[in-house]
């Protein structure tokens, strides 16, 4: 009988698992080629499995909301059967034979943070899982990156000593067959061991955290836990921006029917002053700095649901101005409808987040780890300013931002974040007037 295994994709660099979010089909059901079988999800994005072949659904491994390491064996598709297979309501339960195929110690086995306070790297996380370890083996190797967390050599150096985890009982607790019954979802609750209780007065209104606010809440925590955050704030004249987008955006929506907001030109600003300080388009794993060469900008997103994604614009210091507008905005589009794909949000080297289309004027973003820094845009308000002139100084009204940056201070010092952002200030001063569309 020949049959075909369906296994959990990768969707993207850094993905390492996902969740089972809605199975469409169940054993017995006949499907087509390109048929959808599952919906999954990643702390990135969610994404459907279609069927790679025609054939009938024989076994399925995993309930809805099992978290599934990438290349597991999820379900198996009968390519010989003809349909007449008497359907199963529930997922048969899998024997534990040798036919069946081990699964390593998974990656959401072992959490980016654990009890202690240590962090964990997707670096770190994955030799442990490709190597057996668990989160006990992890916990006992003495960090030697800074503040003490643990990285790619000291995990290897633990490997070569002869960890316990490589014995022949722990290879044997490592490779646990699928259980009888389906695998509880991973537990993902941003709760923290010291809050304090809420007390309810019993007329309380109580809201379940959906999937995607709960990954937000862990990685905002996470990374407040991991980086040290200061943030810079500087006030940018941008008249001759405001005159300027006024002049020219009928113009531009009639010659490339793209609506022209400020948001791409700061982002053209961002990357311009990124390579201008190359050491803020950068990311740490333990003590190492990678510096990145390409300038991928994030762009934070408001969600229907009320959360929030970051599309990333690739090569965006090789973008002009209307190939910016026009990616912003597609990709602005595909979040707001669910149709980002995995490339949409990898690669993220820098992020902007605009505070001001809410009309707040000035915020303090938290960073979007593995990054060193991230760019908060306010509201642009007409203020009463002292303006030089040849002649002398007078009073007038001009149109100013807030700008405020947060930064990774374990890398981008005060000196490096405030002449980061001054420059990205001094381009939006600095805007051309005359240029064309």
């Amino acid at each position: 009988m020949a049959t075909f295994n369906i296994i959990m994709p990768k969707l993207g660099e850094s993905i390492l698992e996902a969740t089972i979010t809605k199975w469409f089909v169940k054993p017995g059901d006949k499907v087509e080629e390109d048929a959808v079988l599952l919906e999954i999800a990643t702390d990135k994005v969610d994404s459907e499995v279609p069927s790679p072949v025609d054939g009938v659904v024989k076994e399925i491994f995993f309930a809805v909301d099992a978290v599934v390491p990438v290349g597991a064996i999820i379900a198996v598709i009968d390519l010989d059967s003809d349909g007449s297979v008497e359907p199963v309501t529930e997922a048969p339960a899998v024997a534990a034979t040798s036919e069946t195929p081990a699964r390593p110690v998974a990656v959401s086995d072992i959490e980016p943070l654990d009890e202690s306070g240590k962090f964990y790297s997707p670096v770190v996380r994955k030799m442990a899982s490709e190597n057996g370890l668990s989160a006990t083996d992890l916990a006992k190797i003495v960090g030697s990156g800074l503040n003490g967390r643990v990285t790619r050599k000291d995990v290897e150096d633990f490997i070569a000593k002869g960890s316990p985890a490589h014995t022949s009982a722990s290879v044997a607790a490592s490779t646990v067959q699928p259980k009888t019954e389906m695998p509880a979802p991973a537990e993902t609750s941003p709760k923290s061991q010291s809050a304090a209780p809420v007390i309810s007065s019993g007329s309380d209104q109580i809201i379940e955290m959906d999937r995607m606010r709960k990954l937000i809440a862990e990685h905002m925590v996470n990374s407040k836990k991991v980086a040290p955050h200061v943030t810079s704030v500087v006030e940018a004249d941008v008249t001759a921006l405001v005159k300027w987008r006024d002049k020219v955006k009928g113009d531009f929506q009639k010659k490339y029917g793209e609506k022209l907001t400020f948001m791409p030109v700061f982002a053209e600003a961002v990357a311009k002053a990124l390579r201008d300080f190359p050491l803020v388009n950068s990311s740490v794993d333990g003590d190492k700095i990678y510096v990145h060469k390409n300038i991928n900008v994030g762009i934070a997103v408001s969600l229907p649901t009320g959360n929030l994604i970051v599309p990333v614009i690739k090569g965006a210091d090789q973008l002009n101005l209307a190939g910016m507008s026009s990616a912003i905005n597609n990709l602005a589009d595909k979040a707001r409808a669910n149709k980002l794909s995995p490339d949409d949000i990898q690669g993220g080297t820098f992020t902007i987040t605009n505070f001001g289309s809410f009309k707040n004027i000035i915020g303090t973003p938290i960073i979007n780890q593995p990054q060193v820094a991230i760019l908060a845009t306010g509201s642009i308000e007409k203020k009463v300013a002292v303006i030089e002139t040849p002649e002398g100084d007078t009073i007038g009204i001009r149109q100013k931002m807030f700008l405020s940056l947060s930064y990774d201070h374990r890398i981008v010092d005060g000196m490096l974040g405030g002449n980061f952002l001054r420059r990205i200030a001094d381009y939006l001063e600095q805007f051309d007037v005359t240029r064309s569309v």
